[in-house]
């Protein structure tokens, strides 16, 4: 019995020593970098088999156009496999052309690289497709969950201090509010990851069931880099302005934050303009400033704060070029409170709450 015990011991102090399995599913960045490798690797192959330039230029072009496709739309399960089944046609071609004797090592390296490289992203795609059927089949795609408890425990606003709810993605989710903006009842319901279908899901837990003032929003990010259509997001963020109107909520909408690729030397996974196009963010934020104007609503503009000469995020703002770091939090935090003042001194007259009409002497 003792040896059993120790034996036991032994096997969870073992378990603990060893590094946590690899998932096969790859994040944004390391996929869309595999698959352009992949494509590289396809090219140089082709330069040093004698004819398979030639004999394999049709799937090479198809490859090509594929993956400027995937540059669009990241991690889209259809054009992962399209790109996957190239691949692995060309890798046929290449098996049944003569190679050169002897073959140059540089080459043999790429030869071995491209078959690994192509067996990773069937890999990928599989746990890609398996990631979607979970999702798919998740009783709380919206993540309603996360808040479920803390609302339960939120005491009512009460009339000395403004409540006001701060709705988005991991920017809101990772900004410590209770640091930034002392004194006020500013209430963090942001989730890292989500896109503003999900956020839409949210609305009557998480924004209208806490009874807030006025709800500071700040989403887009994701959707781009999920290749949400950009008048789907538009069309999330719309719905999500009815909800307030309807609940007497004065909505603000902030401008998706810049992003920049100066730390990628650091960590390939860091270049987010890959995903995350500036002229899409451009697009959103275009459109937010007109709907805002349109509907009388405070536009945050976070986007004109944090960018640099170039349009994009400065380095020092954040760490990974999207996730602003303290001092990005510290330019954001003014910004906000000025849009907040201002939304709530001079209230939108479509959200004040409709005016019971009186009766007259004679009741009309």
């Amino acid at each position: 019995m003792k040896l059993f015990a120790l034996l036991l011991l032994a096997s969870a102090a073992y378990a603990q020593t060893q590094p946590a399995p690899a998932t096969p599913l790859l994040n944004t960045a390391d996929a869309a970098q595999l698959t352009i490798r992949i494509g590289q690797l396809m090219e140089s192959t082709a330069a040093v088999v004698p004819g398979m330039g030639r004999t394999s230029a049709i799937i090479a072009e198809n490859a090509r156009q594929t993956l400027s496709a995937m540059q669009v739309t990241p991690n889209n399960s259809a054009l992962t496999y399209d790109f996957l089944v190239q691949a692995r046609g060309y890798l046929a071609l290449l098996d049944a052309m003569p190679k050169p004797y002897p073959l140059p090592e540089t080459a043999r390296k790429q030869f071995v690289e491209l078959r690994d490289s192509v067996e990773r992203l069937d890999n990928h795609l599989r746990a890609l497709l398996d990631q979607k059927e979970r999702q798919l089949r998740n009783p709380d795609r919206d993540n309603l969950h996360r808040y479920s408890e803390a609302n339960a425990k939120l005491n009512p606003p009460t009339p000395n201090f403004t409540r006001v709810v701060f709705f988005g993605d991991s920017i809101t989710d990772s900004w410590r509010l209770n640091e930034y903006f002392t004194g006020r009842d500013y209430v963090n319901r942001g989730i890292s990851g989500q896109v503003t279908g999900e956020m839409l899901g949210r609305m009557k837990a998480d924004v209208i069931d806490v009874h807030p003032r006025a709800m500071l929003i700040m989403a887009g990010t994701n959707d781009i880099a999920r290749g949400v259509a950009v008048h789907t997001i538009e069309n999330n963020l719309s719905m999500i302005g009815d909800l307030c109107k309807a609940n007497h909520i004065i909505p603000l909408f902030a401008s998706i934050t810049p992003v920049s690729d100066y730390h990628k030397r650091e960590n390939p996974r860091f270049e987010m303009t890959a995903t995350r196009p500036p002229s899409a963010i451009n697009e959103v934020n275009t459109w937010l400033q007109e709907y805002c104007r349109s509907r009388n609503y405070v536009y945050v503009d976070y986007w004109s704060a944090m960018k640099d000469g170039s349009g994009l995020m400065p380095a020092d703002l954040a760490d990974d070029g999207l996730h602003p770091n303290a001092k990005g939090y510290r330019i954001m935090a003014p910004v906000a409170v000025k849009a907040l003042d201002e939304a709530l001194s001079e209230r939108s007259p479509e959200q004040q709450p409709p005016q019971k009409k009186r009766k007259s002497f004679f009741g009309q």
